[in-house]
Parts: C-alpha cells; sequence; structure tokens
C-alpha cells in the first residue's frame, strides 16, 4: 500500500502552518506501507493541480490531506466536502472567490470514503481530543476534500481520500489568547494513530458520533 499525505503551507499572516509541519514529522513508512508527504499550496485550484502531479507520479491507494482549523481544538476528520468556494479571506495568490462551483460538472457533494469514524476514535484512544467533523469549511480545505471526491469519482476510482483538520500550535496563539492550540507532537501522534487506523481496516465502524446542530 502506497499513502500520499499532504500538508499547507502558512496561509492568513501565519509564520507556520501546523498541519504541514506535523505532516514533515510523520515517518516514511507505517508497517510495509510507504508513507510519501508532500507540500500544497494555500491557493484555489492550484492545490489540485499539485496534488494530481504526484497522483500521475505513483499509483496511490490512499491520499489523506491535513489542514489548519484554527479556533478548534481537537483534531477533526472530515465526513464531507462540498461543491463550493466562499473565501473569507484571499487564498495565498490573492484569490478569494464567492459563491463559486468548484467543479461544474461534480457532484454536490464528496464524502469521504475512508473510515472517518474509526479514525476518530483511534485518535481519541491515544488520550487526543479528536472529533468527527461535517464540515469542512469553504476555503481551500474544503477545496481539497472536494476536489479529491471528484478525483475519485473520475480519474482514479481505487482510491481511499480524506481529510483531517488540526488546531493552531502554541506560537500561533500567543496574541490570539481565546484560541485553543495543540502542542506539534500531539498532532503528530494523532495523526500516526489515524494512519494506523486507515491502514489496519478500510471498514468504518458502527458509532454515533453525530451532532444534533
Amino acid at each position: 500500500m502506497r499513502i500520499l499525505i499532504t500538508g499547507f503551507d502558512p496561509f492568513g499572516g501565519e509564520r507556520v502552518n501546523p498541519a504541514l509541519e506535523a505532516v514533515k514529522l510523520l515517518p516514511d513508512e507505517i508497517g510495509a506501507h510507504k508513507i510519501d508527504k508532500l507540500e500544497i499550496p494555500t491557493v484555489f485550484h492550484k492545490s489540485k493541480d499539485v496534488i494530481l502531479s504526484q497522483m500521475k507520479r505513483y499509483e496511490y491507494d490512499i491520499v489523506l490531506a491535513i489542514g489548519q482549523a484554527g479556533g478548534r481544538y481537537e483534531l477533526t476528520p472530515e465526513r464531507v466536502g462540498i461543491n463550493v468556494d466562499d473565501a473569507r479571506i484571499a487564498d495565498n495568490e490573492g484569490n478569494q472567490p464567492i459563491d463559486e462551483v468548484i467543479q461544474v460538472d461534480g457532484n454536490a457533494a464528496y464524502f469521504s470514503n475512508l473510515p472517518v469514524k474509526r479514525i476518530t476514535e483511534a485518535i481519541k484512544a491515544q488520550g487526543i481530543p479528536s472529533r468527527l467533523s461535517n464540515t469542512a469549511g469553504t476555503f481551500v480545505c474544503n477545496h481539497i476534500l472536494y476536489q479529491l471526491g471528484y478525483l475519485q469519482a473520475t480519474a482514479f476510482p481505487k482510491i481511499k481520500f480524506g481529510f483531517i483538520h488540526v488546531p493552531f500550535v502554541p506560537e500561533q496563539v500567543t496574541d490570539k489568547l481565546e484560541k485553543p492550540s495543540m502542542s506539534l507532537e500531539t498532532i503528530r501522534i494523532g495523526l500516526y494513530a489515524a494512519l494506523e487506523a486507515i491502514v489496519e481496516s478500510g471498514e468504518d465502524i458502527k458509532v454515533a458520533l453525530g451532532e444534533t446542530h
């Protein structure tokens, strides 16, 4: 099995992106499975092009994207990406699409086909806060989750794809005292637990992780 795991470059005026830094700390293998790590730009559409170029180089079984969700206090596997870009801030090249369709011939949404509940529970089993999320936002994180679903539906039918959001790290919140943070090492441990869950089984577990609102 070959795994591609991606992390975004810093955006929104931040000097670091904990998603990328945690990805860099992951090993190159998990068991007998090869892990490739890729930095992608926080730019609409270009982020997909960079991933697609890498996916054409190797035959991947799993593509997992990692992104920053400042303000969340837990690791949040994402259930679904929706077909809309609605950017509150500009991306790293100044693009700020508002109410734009990502793929005109795509579905309204694509659900991750990774075992997202198994992943969530595996992270929690390490003593790390985790929650299954039903919204990846409408910025580049949702954009890339949706694009991965589109690529799976149209060109790479065998891949398993998904997305995990991670919190700020402490150095990012020295001037944001109301914002939660998590150490980079804890994020790394959580992501490794997620990868272990993914390679252990492609079947999800039946457990209530929904929300009432």
